[in-house]
């Protein structure tokens, strides 16, 4: 497997191109803006996208999402959970609160619920519903790579935001401590800002989770 991150929006936010190495089918996870950087690097890696994959419903992670599914031929806008629909409902509003251009509210294809799997190529990814940054925040979780693509849920050192509507930080430290820490200390994870890590750098270090 190939993970490409690439940077998108003023808000800096970790769009990844997933290829699978055998195939070349990919995914793109959270696709908030600067498609002309997304086209790039799908077009220097040669992949075959497949599916665009969202974490959750806020503007930076969804915003570009059908205008980059339009580029790509249509293919399918898969996820977040439907807790989320409000969010892509309000991207408009959303974008003009933050200054960030103009968003169009859609639905995706497919809304996705925890225990579900996405297949990338010949890579399974299973979804994971972590509330609380957002209701509807899923997380994508490679077992076969020990990786995860966890969105806002939680950063090196940090945790996501909860005083957004329909957040909850008792629904978000249950989420990382209940159902992302126990994949294994070994899971190194993509957040939606910022550096990788570990699930075990995390259970060790970070400040929010002692």
């Amino acid at each position: 497997m190939q993970v490409l991150i690439i940077p998108v929006t003023p808000f800096q936010q970790n769009c990844s191109l997933i290829v699978c190495s055998a195939t070349k089918e990919a995914a793109v996870v959270d696709p908030g803006g600067d498609i002309d950087k997304i086209l790039a690097q799908i077009e220097h890696t040669g992949a075959h996208v497949t599916q665009i994959l969202l974490t959750h419903g806020h503007l930076d992670h969804a915003a570009a999402a059908p205008e980059l599914a339009a580029a790509l031929n249509g293919v399918p806008i898969i996820g977040p959970h439907i807790g989320d629909k409000f969010w892509l409902d309000g991207l408009d509003d959303q974008a003009q609160r933050f200054g960030f251009g103009h968003a169009k509210a859609f639905t995706p294809t497919h809304w996705l619920s925890d225990g579900d799997t996405v297949q990338v190529g010949d890579h399974i990814l299973n979804v994971i519903h972590c509330p609380g940054h957002t209701p509807g925040h899923v997380v994508f979780h490679s077992k076969e790579a020990q990786l995860a693509w966890v969105g806002d849920v939680l950063f090196q050192n940090s945790i996501g935001r909860t005083d957004f509507p329909q957040g909850n930080h008792a629904d978000l430290t249950r989420s990382i401590k209940e159902k992302l820490l126990p994949l294994g200390d070994g899971i190194q994870f993509v957040p939606g800002h910022g550096p990788t890590s570990t699930f075990g750098q995390e259970r060790l270090h970070n400040p929010h989770l002692l």
